[in-house]
């Protein structure tokens, strides 16, 4: 698998991600670490959303990644579920450091696979696998955990870097198996939306999409009581 930066107008596909667990489980640390390669030892808490985007090439397709960070509060979680409905993938993030994060995780994941697309690609991230001495998740309960769903795995380290971009790919890659093998349509897929490089070799797409993005539209204000006009 291939994964570097490329011009910001020659990607075939855009994906939309969430991130989401409880607060504090490093969340923000991983966005800012796979887009700017940074990391910040001290970190405000998000409120509301966060938001960030790179573009990576996976094999021969150039995709872009937009990527909001959810806050892990209870009070905002109404705020987390409204972007479950657009979103192609999500990391589930928990710290390897605070048990409780993990016992949190089957709520967390109820919650998306609820509000969301049945297609959604789910990955479950252990982070903060760099405080070994601190740890009180063992890689084997993460890794079960993630079979007993049928979710892939990993632990990062939004530190060091461990496993971040492997993270953030990984979930690109999946979507676009799902893609190819006709799971998912990207002409009507909420959280996907058609980059310039394909629209150009397929001129109707970009109006077929438009008509599915307007029609799921209306049939999220009908559901949530709003007014359809």
């Amino acid at each position: 698998m291939l994964c570097v930066y490329v011009r910001m107008n020659t990607y075939k596909f855009l994906f939309k991600y969430i991130v989401i667990g409880d607060s504090g489980v490093g969340k923000s640390c991983l966005l800012l670490q796979f887009t700017e390669h940074k990391f910040q030892t001290v970190h405000e808490v998000t409120i509301g959303v966060e938001f960030g985007s790179r573009m990576v090439q996976i094999d021969d397709q150039q995709i872009k990644l937009q990527v909001f960070d959810t806050a892990g509060q209870e009070t905002f979680r109404s705020i987390a579920r409204s972007y479950y409905r657009g979103a192609a993938g999500a990391l589930l993030v928990y710290d390897v450091t605070r048990r409780e994060t993990f016992e949190h995780l089957a709520a967390w994941l109820r919650d998306a696979r609820e509000y969301s697309s049945p297609e959604l690609v789910v990955i479950v991230v252990g982070n903060k696998c760099d405080l070994d001495s601190q740890r009180q998740v063992s890689t084997e309960e993460g890794q079960k955990f993630a079979e007993e769903n049928g979710l892939v795995f990993l632990e990062t380290s939004a530190m060091s870097a461990h496993n971040v971009e492997k993270a953030f790919v990984s979930v690109a890659s999946d979507v676009i198996k799902k893609i190819d093998s006709g799971v998912i349509d990207p002409h009507t897929y909420p959280g996907i939306k058609l980059g310039p490089s394909y629209i150009q070799s397929h001129p109707a797409a970009a109006k077929q999409q438009q008509q599915s993005v307007d029609l799921y539209a209306d049939n999220n204000k009908k559901s949530e009581g709003g007014c359809a006009c």
